[in-house]
């Protein structure tokens, strides 16, 4: 696999614009060669008037949705942000909730799926923050807003947080499923009956 498509593949699933050196690091080239690499990538999809591009800004890039599809996309975003919390957003909250603060790798290990678009859709809600340490890695916790929303005063009041607050347990009990459902339940009451998968 080339620099190039190792790029892409990283930009795609990122939830965040990345940079030379974060893409150099994990594909263990030189920077000047991920400079090359990303700068032509940023061409092909410039030429190709695909419905996403990528862009960069600095040293940094990032792969967005076309300019020609922002109010398609703007209709979307609206939808999604207004509308009732899907099944995989409320787990992905409560896995926050218990787990946080947690890395999107984490998550996307613990779900066993890409848990950018709901990372996104939560941070445009409110429910979570991001923050990034000295690294540069994004740890993401649930909002001052969540706790209040819950009407508890400490997220150690959650039911049964000291049981599920670790790597093992969560993912133990996601595999079951039993005791995500149960604490889903537990803080989103009737919000969950009837929702769709996405």
């Amino acid at each position: 696999m080339s620099i190039k498509d190792k790029i892409e593949s990283l930009l795609f699933i990122a939830a965040k614009p990345m940079s030379i050196k974060q893409l150099a690091d994990l594909i263990n080239q030189p920077e000047s060669e991920i400079k090359k690499a990303g700068d032509e990538l940023e061409e092909e999809y410039k030429s190709n008037k695909r419905g996403v591009q990528i862009i960069k800004n600095g040293s940094k890039y990032q792969m967005v949705s076309s300019p020609d599809n922002a109010r398609l996309v703007q209709e979307f975003i609206k939808d999604e942000t207004t509308g009732e919390l899907s099944r995989p957003s409320l787990e992905t909250l409560t896995i926050i909730a218990y787990r946080g603060p947690i890395t999107k790798s984490d998550l996307d290990h613990i779900r066993g799926v890409n848990c950018s678009l709901i990372l996104r859709n939560l941070l445009i809600r409110g429910l979570i923050e991001a923050k990034s340490d000295k690294k540069g890695e994004t740890y993401y916790n649930v909002t001052f807003d969540f706790i209040r929303f819950l009407g508890i005063n400490d997220i150690n009041e959650l039911p049964d947080y000291e049981k599920l607050n670790n790597v093992e347990s969560i993912s133990i009990a996601l595999s079951s499923g039993n005791e995500i459902e149960k604490n889903k339940r537990n803080l989103f009451g009737d919000a969950i009956d009837g929702e769709g998968n996405n």
